[in-house]
């Protein structure tokens, strides 16, 4: 089910093998996702599987890779920045929020059985909206959408013990790091290069960073280019030599060793497994 507002689009679909048409998920590749999966459910996000041992949330970036590989049935919601995300948005619930610019992890948020229900609830009065015609179903969808990143963001920082006040800072930082290297990936590969832009030196970069994550800074900035060379390679026709220089490496074989080392296989021969 999808709906348009002039330029805004806004779809709830249940995800699943069974119910999902072979292309339908690359057809909404550019917009902003929200899944909500049940336990036991198996899917694959990028190039890792996942299994679920609770119900969760996953918040899903465009052009991530997402893919069902079970029956069990999960609801996703889909959108675009015309819709929402504007960058008027409180910082923490816009889509560069920590939910939708974490490149410490998969953002996944687990749910007990309260907190599973309570989203449930509120998935069914998206989809109950949605069979409405009148005034204000654009306002309310966006409205069931905000309290869902906003109970979604609560629990994400509970469970990584961010919740009080005087730990704003590190969800600051934290945010401010994850967004520095989203968007500088492709050209800024050092630690060094990320603590100048947070006009701290390497070494505290390094501690902060430690505070919240098992990753170094180095390990995720590495990470995050791995996966952008993975997509490139499985989902393109660029030549390794393009992908290299997309990443700003200028010697394609430096390119070549750097992603064998860290993946085990040579570019060639992960195309080839995709």
């Amino acid at each position: 089910m999808l709906k348009h507002f002039s330029y805004k689009q806004f779809g709830n679909l249940v995800f699943s093998e069974r119910t999902l048409a072979e292309n339908y998920l690359s057809t909404i590749d550019e917009h902003i996702k929200i899944l909500f999966i049940p336990k036991n459910a198996v899917i694959q996000v990028d190039f890792q599987k996942f299994a679920m041992e609770t119900d969760a949330l996953l918040f899903i970036n465009p052009k991530v890779v997402l893919k069902p590989c079970e029956t069990v049935e999960g609801r996703l919601i889909h959108f675009n920045r015309d819709f929402y995300c504007v960058e008027i948005h409180d910082q923490e619930v816009a889509c560069d929020g920590i939910l939708y610019n974490n490149v410490f992890e998969v953002p996944f948020i687990a749910l007990n059985e309260s907190q599973s229900t309570e989203i449930q609830a509120i998935l069914k009065e998206v989809l109950s909206e949605m069979e409405n015609e009148d005034a204000s179903t654009e306002e309310m969808l966006r409205t069931l959408l905000k309290l869902i990143i906003l109970k979604s963001i609560r629990i994400w920082k509970q469970q990584h013990h961010l919740a009080e006040n005087d730990q704003q800072a590190d969800v600051q930082f934290l945010r401010r790091f994850s967004k520095l290297v989203e968007q500088h990936y492709k050209t800024l590969h050092s630690v060094a290069d990320y603590a100048e832009l947070l006009f701290v030196t390497p070494k505290n970069l390094s501690k902060k960073i430690g505070l919240l994550s098992k990753s170094t800074p180095n390990d995720i900035i590495k990470d995050r280019i791995i996966l952008e060379s993975k997509r490139l390679l499985a989902h393109t026709n660029m030549t390794v030599k393009e992908i290299a220089h997309s990443l700003n490496y200028e010697d394609d074989a430096y390119f070549i060793r750097f992603f064998t080392k860290n993946t085990g296989v040579s570019p060639v021969s992960f195309r080839k497994q995709f």
